[in-house]
């Protein structure tokens, strides 16, 4: 099974698994008469949303290069991680107001029904079920898209635990301020997840690599190939779950235009076997000794070095 069709999956069993979470809340709130767990079903249908934009993201990612998209459409899981940042944003910055504005008029929570509770329960295991699905799937396929949605699904978890932990503080251990303050923290976690998301994504989208451990094992990988050296202007940038590596490297002026062509391509294949997920490879062959002017893009080794100095 392909990338795009192992997301696709995981996108369908993420929206019936929310799909039947959010008819049961609404079906036995109105059964129980509780309000409060009609609301929960109908907040429980955003994360169907969730799903179907990773659903429908997977279909962009499956179309082919073009004229117009010659690098294909690999970026859009990292676009549609930056949406589900906002969404998970959003749910946390929620959760914060409510909880202030509930300080502040000092608004204090009713004891629900117990099958409120014993639908809340059965939403934890539900959720924790899908989060575990989504985050392996998101590994296996690479997709930061996939493990956002995952997150996601890990903070409805963080939410309903802080409600029942609010019910326990009120109405147990008659401390209802600490029901208050637990949605503070959770707000706050989810927030902060948010906001991880929304910053990695930005390294994907401006074509960064998050850990330059990468370069290394790109100059480890030219030293492999007799007759290639200093390898310069060296730059590696994300699509999606691949890699695009561009370089130049320096060969003997006087060899022949096939055989320095040879030297290139055991450079691309040396990188391809040690480095997995590599989409491309572009290596710009020039003479030894070829004098290097003030380069604006691209990592040479000597930047490497000056690094793990630095450490």
């Amino acid at each position: 099974m392909s990338r795009e069709n192992k997301i696709i999956k995981a996108s369908w069993v993420a929206i019936l698994g929310n799909s039947l979470l959010a008819l049961l809340k609404i079906v036995l709130g109105i059964v129980s008469g509780s309000y409060a767990v009609v609301a929960d079903g109908i907040d429980s249908s955003t994360d169907i949303l969730t799903s179907l934009i990773t659903l429908i993201t997977a279909r962009i990612i499956s179309r082919p290069p073009n004229i117009k998209y010659p690098y294909g459409y690999e970026k859009a899981d990292t676009v549609a991680t930056k949406a589900l940042s906002f969404v998970i944003f959003f749910a946390g910055a929620q959760l914060a107001i409510s909880t202030i504005e509930k300080m502040i008029t000092g608004e204090t929570s009713e004891m629900p029904s117990v099958i409120a509770i014993y639908v809340t329960l059965f939403s934890v295991v539900g959720k924790l079920l899908l989060s575990l699905y989504l985050f392996r799937a998101g590994k296996k396929c690479n997709s930061s898209m996939l493990t956002a949605n995952a997150k996601n699904m890990r903070n409805d978890i963080l939410i309903s635990l802080s409600v029942l932990a609010g019910l326990l503080f009120t109405f147990v251990l008659k401390l209802p301020l600490l029901d208050k303050i637990v949605a503070l923290v959770v707000s706050a976690l989810i927030i902060l997840e948010a906001f991880k998301i929304f910053m990695q994504s930005n390294t994907e989208l401006m074509d960064g690599i998050p850990d330059p451990e990468l370069y290394c094992e790109l100059f480890d990988a030219v030293k492999n190939v007799e007759g290639a050296s200093n390898p310069h202007r060296v730059r590696a940038r994300k699509l999606g779950a691949y890699l695009m590596i561009n370089m130049d490297i320096e060969v003997d002026p006087n060899l022949s235009v096939k055989i320095s062509h040879d030297i290139a391509k055991q450079v691309e294949n040396s990188i391809k076997s040690r480095i997995p997920n590599v989409y491309d490879v572009m290596v710009h062959v020039e003479p030894k000794g070829n004098l290097e002017n003030d380069e604006k893009f691209g990592v040479r080794e000597s930047d490497i070095e000056n690094l793990n100095l630095q450490k």
